[in-house]
Formats: structure tokens, C-alpha cells, sequence
């Protein structure tokens, strides 16, 4: 059985999202959550929020069956959304364009070995 979560447009970069991201794949639910509780990163937080949010779905979907020790985080995927752009005066009567971007995240949880 396999639980899902999507979150949409995250004020952050993918890049800055996939560098916590890349530490959890592949790995148990509760070592995972414990792992991103402990990180210092904003990222760390919208993820294990993620996490937990695909948990409950996957109990909701079995049931409230769900052996927690079996869950396991199947995929992880961080996304790039829109950018919100804008613009900084420069000297001269010139202007910088500033991306500010944002992420979409995928959490798919699962308890298959």
C-alpha cells in the first residue's frame, strides 16, 4: 500500500529542499522523523511535516491498520515551481532581475520491503 502527499508552491528553493531531502530517502518513517526533528534547516520542517501528514494517510487508507515500523519513505521528489519575479534598481538607471523560487514536494510513503 502506498500513501501519498503533495505540497505546492514553497516559499524555497529546490535546492536548498533537496539537500534534507536527499538525507531521509529511502529510509523508515520514525528514523527519518527523528533525523529531520533534530535538523537546524526551515526545509527540515516542511518535510517531516510532509512525512507525517503522508502517515496519516496512509492509516486513514488502511484503516487505521498501519504498522508504523513497516512504513517506509518509497520516494521523495522536490520539484521547482513559478518563480516570483522582481526587480532591484542598479546604478545608472539600471535594474537586476531577483527569482525568488519556490518548490513543489512529493512524499510517497510505503510498506513494501
Amino acid at each position: 500500500m502506498q500513501a501519498k502527499t503533495l505540497i505546492r508552491t514553497i516559499k524555497m528553493s529546490p535546492r536548498k529542499m533537496r539537500a534534507v531531502a536527499n538525507i531521509v530517502r529511502g529510509r523508515q518513517v520514525e528514523p527519518a522523523l527523528a533525523t529531520l526533528d533534530a535538523m537546524p534547516k526551515k526545509a527540515a520542517r516542511i518535510i517531516a511535516k510532509a512525512v507525517r501528514s503522508a502517515a496519516a494517510n496512509a492509516e486513514d487508507l488502511s484503516g487505521g491498520e498501519v504498522d508504523f515500523d513497516q512504513l517506509r519513505i518509497d520516494r521523495i521528489t522536490i520539484d521547482g515551481g513559478p518563480m516570483i519575479k522582481r526587480w532591484m534598481p542598479r546604478s545608472m538607471g539600471r535594474a537586476n532581475r531577483i527569482n525568488h523560487r519556490t518548490s513543489h514536494l512529493a512524499v510517497v510513503l510505503s510498506d513494501e520491503a
